[in-house]
């Protein structure tokens, strides 16, 4: 998911815009938590930038991609960029027999 959204809309106030961004990166997630994983793979993971623009869109962590737009909005920063890139997670160690 690439997208930039606009938070300035003549007939909706910012508050709702900003719940309607958060509902579409939550259904975004969603979706592709749905899609199979593929052989080896434990479970998906997310790898995400935010920024005023595709040019300044620094790597964040999932879990403060929320709080990252809310500073964004106390900011008056009208102009959001979201990427969010689903990749799968195997695991780093295998399990290895016990020697007896």
């Amino acid at each position: 998911m690439k997208k930039t959204f606009m938070l300035e809309h003549p007939k909706i106030k910012v508050p709702r815009v900003v719940d309607s961004v958060k509902h579409d990166i939550r259904k975004y997630l969603k979706k592709e938590r749905k899609n199979p994983l593929p052989i080896g793979a434990i479970y998906w993971g997310f790898d995400c930038k935010f920024g005023q623009s595709e040019e300044t869109a620094v790597e964040v962590h999932l879990s403060s991609l929320t709080k990252n737009i809310d500073e964004f909005v106390e900011k008056n920063i009208m102009t959001l960029y979201v990427e969010i890139t689903a990749k799968a997670i195997e695991p780093s160690e295998k399990p290895t027999a016990k020697e007896e």
